[in-house]
């Protein structure tokens, strides 16, 4: 009754494999309409978690959906395998590259990592019962993969998006290199917030912009910047400030200070001074006039940006071109220097006056000395604010200026073609579009170069005087791409440039860097979908974490508008982070995580995809014990019912006993409507991947329709009636057509569940329930029939309206079971009409020995009335009955006794045994 999911399940694994399931259905479903989705590569380090678990399975129950309806739907599951967090995993063993070990082994160390994680991984997603091509998945560290990635690469160059420049990265001190967008996270951090001096080189000129106000003043002049990264003031240009901004001149004590007018007071109460407005002008007025650097011999301008606003601060920006973007990006229009001070290891360079070979974390404070000692410390605070972390280290990162290549978000357009395509993407949630666009109206270029040894190199030759590219660039990224499809990466790292440049190779060198891993996953729409036999370009869907908005989702997008001008997927699915009982982000610090592994051991993987489905994965997942456990009460109520009806099936044979739908008994004919109305329903969620709602229907079908009325009217008709007998065959036929058309249901999400009962099934079919399509011989009644679903949902109304009466006697222990007790009905003259269709029959609805029906007007005045939802009037009159029990079929009768030669059982039970058997036309 439990099923025993933890200990059978692997059974059926093991038998799914040595029959080649997934392979059969391969060739059972070729020809059909294709239907891709494409799977969002893992990263091949560490077990699975629940997350994981969600995602596989909802892709797993879209792919079977879809098979059901008719798709060719493979599923080639795949791993991102290159980058950092293998390269750490793998210098904890064996040391860094260069230093312990030398960079080729390193890469083989790495590969080998990365094929193990992969095989624990693929074990523990099969355990889960997802379908897919397991023995021959993609890995980002495939030789073929990996050639198809430099060929993107080429394809993305010879379109002319690829630009190499020093610009401003982030950048993690601890990694090394520079990181994506979709590698930082935000995260609270203390930070000094300090106001600094920029004195006038040159004062009167400056003065001059002012509309005099309040006489001249008197002091120094300075311009006052408010920054929260005292460390980049080694690198300063520049300050820029608004062109449409009112700035104003304000005596403070024995200096003068320009700041916005909108932030002056906030700004002069931070430093405890009383001003008084000495002149206002236009942020425009002030462009070009020079400043003195805080502690460098320096002279610096003051410069326009439209990035300046009065959020905080002093409407003055410090500007560093080479450690912030909207500073590179102002820094190019004015031809600043893009001065980065500051090396890979985030220590400032040897030549650093003041600073040389100190970290940038801990220089802060000695930046506030150096500021002191010079006088041109205003104000220092400390605040706490959203700060971007490495999401490996968890650590501060820094905004630093190296030589990397980028993918240009403007350079052809790439930003707004790629908002071009969003329109036509169905986007599942909807909101998912705004996102996504967001993100790509605000991004920067897209740096995809690493310094790093365990990734997919950017093969290009650079020329050793001008640093430009080889003229041959596009010919010779494809002889490499050759190569690496021959002898993966390494091809590149022992390529001695002579081998392609001849005599040239003297004058070029081979870059260093290698791809950002989300570009390696970002164009598996090139390296998989279109070359892949039996896959396809575009994908119908692609799958994934809402955080992939910014990562997965986007790379691929940029990539293939890039290459393709077009999308890489027709529609994108967004779901949600798994959170424990209290609404929080699992995590192993917090000690809240629920393996999968676990569960499955513990309760089988079916539960674990009947909690999945049941979840609205629009928002995050909860998932507990408890709940898990409320979960397996669910899957025992939907099992059990599939084992009763399975039970009731046992001798019969669709091939001979099958009744035609117009001869059924009508509550035979009402239940198959009724799961022909639900089976539109269910489909239509299908469709639209509302897996809850299927969940819903399907668990409520079951307790509703089915257990608490169908089921348990019939088990008089299955246990009395003749075994050959119309009335028998009846139930039988309504109740095939409905596990027929329920196991379908079910196969996608109670995987396991549903293929055990395929095989116990009656009648000639498929090998695997996933070799079927949805269940076509499902009849709704005819709008002409009598008692089509308008009768029974009355009738249900009624049924209901009698229970709490027999549930009062039984508490009172007056009856045991129902049918110790009669009923009857006082109805107003439509009801009574509807009643009288079914005689005696009524009975066996309300499972009583007798249900009798009666005009309204001669109800007992004591009887209360009470008035349907549909309007209609009735009273409910229960007792028990003074009759004998048949102990046959345990009705009470007032027959029981009459029969010499059966003085312990009904008549209708002598016509069972004896005669032609009962005739049952209604229930």
């Amino acid at each position: 009754m439990r099923g025993n999911l933890a200990n059978r399940e692997p059974a059926m694994l093991k038998q799914w494999e040595q029959e080649n399931r997934y392979e059969q259905l391969r060739s059972l479903t070729a020809g059909r309409p294709k239907f891709i989705l494409h799977d969002g590569p893992p990263y091949a380090n560490g077990d699975i978690h629940i997350g994981h678990a969600v995602n596989k399975i909802l892709k797993d129950m879209i792919i079977k959906s879809k098979t059901l309806s008719g798709f060719d739907a493979p599923y080639v599951p795949g791993w991102d395998c290159h980058g950092l967090p293998i390269e750490l995993q793998v210098e904890k063993k064996y040391g860094k590259a260069g230093v312990k070990v030398d960079a080729s082994t390193f890469r083989q160390h790495c590969r080998d990592y990365a094929a193990k994680q992969v095989n624990g991984q693929r074990e523990d997603f099969k355990r889960l019962g997802v379908m897919g091509e397991w023995d021959n998945p993609y890995l980002t560290m495939n030789f073929d993969t990996e050639a198809n990635i430099i060929r993107a690469l080429g394809k993305i160059f010879e379109n002319g998006h690829i630009t190499k420049g020093e610009k401003p990265v982030h950048w993690c001190v601890d990694c090394g290199s520079a990181l994506a967008e979709a590698e930082v996270d935000y995260a609270d951090k203390v930070s000094y917030a300090i106001d600094v001096r920029f004195e006038a080189d040159d004062p009167d000129t400056l003065l001059a912009h002012f509309e005099p106000e309040n006489g001249g003043g008197e002091g120094p002049v300075s311009v006052v910047i408010w920054t929260t990264t005292p460390w980049t003031l080694p690198a300063n240009q520049a300050v820029a400030v608004h062109p449409a901004l009112t700035y104003v001149l304000v005596q403070c004590k024995d200096e003068r200070l320009i700041m916005a007018e909108a932030l002056y007071e906030s700004a002069t109460q931070r430093y405890g001074m009383e001003a008084v407005i000495l002149g206002r002008c236009e942020g425009a007025k002030l462009e070009h006039s020079p400043l003195k650097h805080p502690f460098y011999q320096r002279v610096v301008p003051v410069i326009l940006g439209d990035h300046v606003t009065t959020e905080a601060g002093t409407g003055a920006v410090h500007t560093a071109p080479g450690h912030g973007q909207d500073d590179y990006a102002v820094g190019l229009k004015y031809n600043l220097p893009i001065d980065n001070p500051v090396g890979g290891n985030g220590c400032f360079l040897p030549d650093t006056e003041f600073f040389a070979g100190e970290s940038v974390h801990k220089a802060n404070g000695h930046v506030l000395e150096v500021l002191k000692t010079h006088g041109t410390l205003l104000n220092e605070d400390k605040i706490t604010h959203s700060y971007p972390h490495c999401w490996r280290h968890k650590t501060p990162i820094i905004f630093r200026a190296t030589p990397q290549w980028f993918i240009s978000m403007t350079q052809q357009g790439l930003r707004q073609s790629a908002l071009n395509t969003l329109p036509a993407i169905k986007f599942t949630p909807d909101w998912g579009e705004a996102r996504i666009q967001g993100m790509i109206e605000n991004r920067p270029d897209w740096c995809i170069s690493r310094q790093r040894t365990w990734g997919v190199p950017i093969p290009v030759f650079l020329h050793q005087q001008t640093n430009e590219l080889h003229p041959d660039t596009l010919n010779l990224i494809e002889q490499v791409a050759q190569r690496v499809e021959k002898k993966g990466i390494e091809a590149w790292f022992e390529l001695d440039p002579a081998e392609l440049l001849g005599d040239d190779a003297a004058n070029y060198s081979k870059a260093a860097d290698t791809l950002d891993v989300w570009f390696d996953s970002g164009v598996t729409h090139y390296s998989v979908l279109q070359q892949r036999e039996g896959l396809g370009f575009p994908a119908d869907l692609y799958l994934e974490g809402s955080d992939q908005h910014r990562g997965w989702f986007q790379s691929s997008l940029l990539s293939s508008v890039a290459m393709n001008d077009e999308a890489p997927y027709k529609g994108v699915l967004t779901h949600g982070f798994t959170v424990d009982a209290k609404g929080e982000k699992m995590s192993k610090s917090k000690g809240n995580v629920l393996a999968p592994q676990k569960v499955i051991k513990n309760l089988g993987a079916d539960i674990v995809r009947l909690w999945a489905s049941s979840c609205d994965y629009s928002r995050e997942m909860t998932v507990s014990d408890e709940i898990l456990k409320r979960t397996a009460d669910a899957y025992r109520r939907i099992r059990n019912t599939t084992r009763f009806m399975l039970a009731n099936l046992h001798d019969y044979d669709p091939a001979v006993h099958q009744v035609p739908t117009a001869e059924l008994v009508a509550l035979d004919r009402w239940l198959i409507g009724k799961a022909d109305e639900l089976q539109q329903r269910i489909l239509k969620a299908y469709e639209e991947y509302q897996s809850h709602i299927i969940y819903q229907l399907i668990l409520n079908f079951c307790t509703v329709e089915l257990g608490s009325f169908y089921l348990d009217v019939i088990k008089d008709r299955q246990y009395t009636c003749k075994t050959e007998s119309h009335a028998r065959r009846s139930t039988q036929t309504a109740l095939h057509h409905v596990l027929e058309a329920l196991l379908r249901w079910m196969a996608p999400i109670l995987s396991f569940t549903a293929e055990e009962a395929w095989q116990q099934t009656p009648g000639e079919r498929p090998d695997s329930v996933f070799f079927s399509q949805w269940y076509e011989k499902l009849e709704s009644p005819s709008d002409q029939d009598a008692m089509g679903a308008a009768f029974w949902q009355i009738l249900l109304q009624v049924r209901e309206a009698v229970g709490p009466k027999l549930e009062a006697l039984r508490n009172e222990k007056i009856i045991g079971s129902s049918l110790d007790a009669e009923v009857d009905l006082y109805c107003d003259d439509e009801l009574l009409a509807l009643l009288e269709q079914l005689g005696d029959e009524l009975r066996f609805a309300f499972i009583t020995s007798y249900a009798r029906i009666h005009p309204l007007a001669d109800k007992p005045e004591a009887l209360e009335t009470q008035t349907l939802e549909n309007g209609r009037t009735l009273a409910v009159s229960v007792a028990a009955s003074e009759h004998q029990k048949c102990v046959r079929c345990w009705h009470h009768r007032e027959e029981v006794g009459s029969h010499a030669d059966h003085p312990e059982i009904c008549g209708r039970c002598i016509e069972n045994i004896e005669g032609e058997g009962e005739v049952r036309r209604y229930a």
